[in-house]
């Protein structure tokens, strides 16, 4: 037995009994609306706020009515799963994040809930009208389940007043070691107390998004084509533990700044780390959260692991996908492409989400050259869309969240030996990383 097959049986117990919740729900799992029409359901509040103007224009003019319903992911999760693999309806269009849909691709390929779009996708000419790279995390063993929402390529965001007051040229940083080299100016100490009033990096091993996107920008990943775990490997070794040497030992650079939270938002007003990481629908979340640095950021390119490297990465993601059990798959297909392929939905998307449409043909929207007075001016947009086609591969295993926990975990307790044994080098860490992942895998195969 194989390790889809056996997680297959796994998740399908959980849904077996989670399917009987739904169904005990009010409504069942229809969201209160009836059998009508198509229904769509989205994770994402601010999602359906931008789509619901688009789709009652649409219901105006033409048929069948789409009914959209907003969901908490849990009971996404839960509704999606527990309809495909214990039988039960769905909606007929779900867009769902990536942590979650990879979870549907669990087992055989014939027993994934989502339709196999590939060959519709071909037919029509649509696998160059989209981003190529925005298809991976919605790929599976060769099939694509979903039409990409968004781009999410990762910049470097930093507190252009601090860099400045430091003498520090940011546009002559090319790689992570002269990032390292060249922020080190800011980290005085002001109060006395004798550490480091603020770090250059926001960064620490439990953050697991960051250190995926690290990860993959070096090159690194989690499983193979095949879906097989591949985390313990020479070069995963060598990047944790260059990140794991971010954190500790005399040469220290990152400090935990936590992310959607008030106290992280307070460090960050305060800026005790100068730097972030910044896929481009953080730029909204500061513009909402933290309004005190407004005009004080600016936006640039990721250092690279080596020189001539990848200058960027990426960080979450959506995908639209049908159910194998919608009513209407030919009104399904046409609703889903109207609405993504919407040139008013991309410029929706990024004036009131500052995220960038995978769809190629409006990168040339003017949109994206508007400046952005959070960030000094910078057509911000135009930068992200520099990056987009460059975004690394991701993997559509349904095991991945898990295998990002382990790998957090495995560089926790890198940096727990680099303490104990008072040794800060990657080249000296990188066999204990090694053997923390080897662990790790060994965890993700059982």
């Amino acid at each position: 037995m194989n390790d889809r097959s056996l997680g297959v049986w796994v998740i399908v117990a959980l849904a077996v009994s989670s399917s009987i919740g739904v169904l005990m729900l009010p409504g069942g799992v229809r969201t209160g609306h009836p059998r009508t029409g198509l229904e769509m359901w989205t994770f994402a509040r601010p999602h359906a706020e931008m789509y619901e103007p688009i789709i009652a224009e649409r219901n105006a003019r033409t048929g069948p009515d789409v009914h959209l319903a907003q969901i908490s992911r849990a009971a996404m999760e839960q509704r999606m799963l527990g309809g495909f693999f214990a039988g039960t309806p769905t909606a007929d269009l779900i867009e769902v994040e990536r942590g979650i849909a990879g979870r549907a691709f669990t087992g055989p390929i014939e027993s994934v809930g989502f339709t196999d779009l590939t060959k519709r996708l071909e037919s029509e000419g649509l696998l160059d009208a989209i981003n190529p790279k925005s298809f991976t995390p919605w790929t599976d063993r060769g099939r694509i389940f979903g039409i990409p929402h968004d781009v999410h390529p990762v910049l470097l965001g930093y507190r252009k007043d601090l860099t400045d007051a430091a003498g520090i040229d940011m546009d002559a940083i090319e790689t992570w070691d002269d990032f390292a080299r060249a922020l080190r100016p800011v980290m005085t100490d002001e109060n006395g107390d004798g550490e480091p009033d603020r770090y250059p990096l926001a960064f620490w091993p439990t953050d697991i998004d960051k250190v995926e996107l690290l990860l993959l920008q070096g090159g690194g990943r989690l499983f193979d084509d095949e879906g097989s775990a591949t985390l313990s490997n020479e070069t995963n070794a060598r990047l944790l533990a260059r990140m794991v040497s971010w954190c500790g030992g005399p040469d220290r650079i990152a400090a935990k700044v936590p992310d959607f939270s008030g106290s992280g938002n307070t460090l960050k007003a305060q800026g005790y780390a100068v730097c972030y990481f910044f896929p481009d629908w953080m730029c909204d979340v500061w513009d909402r959260e933290i309004e005190s640095v407004s005009g004080k950021m600016r936006l640039m390119p990721l250092p690279a692991w080596e020189k001539g490297g990848l200058r960027t990465s990426v960080w979450g993601g959506t995908m639209l996908g049908i159910p194998r059990t919608a009513k209407d798959f030919e009104s399904c297909w046409a609703f889903a492409k109207y609405l993504y392929f919407s040139p008013e939905l991309a410029r929706t998307l990024y004036r009131e989400g500052d995220i960038i449409t995978p769809i190629v043909e409006h990168w040339d929207d003017p949109v994206f050259d508007e400046p952005d007075p959070y960030f000094g001016g910078q057509a911000k947009g135009r930068l992200y869309i520099e990056f987009a086609p460059d975004i690394p591969a991701r993997s559509s295993s349904p095991y991945n969240r898990r295998a990002l926990e382990r790998l957090g975990d495995a560089g926790l307790r890198t940096l727990a030996d680099a303490n104990r044994l008072g040794i800060y080098s990657a080249d000296s860490l990188a066999p204990f990383a090694l053997q923390h992942l080897a662990d790790a895998q060994a965890e993700i195969e059982r």
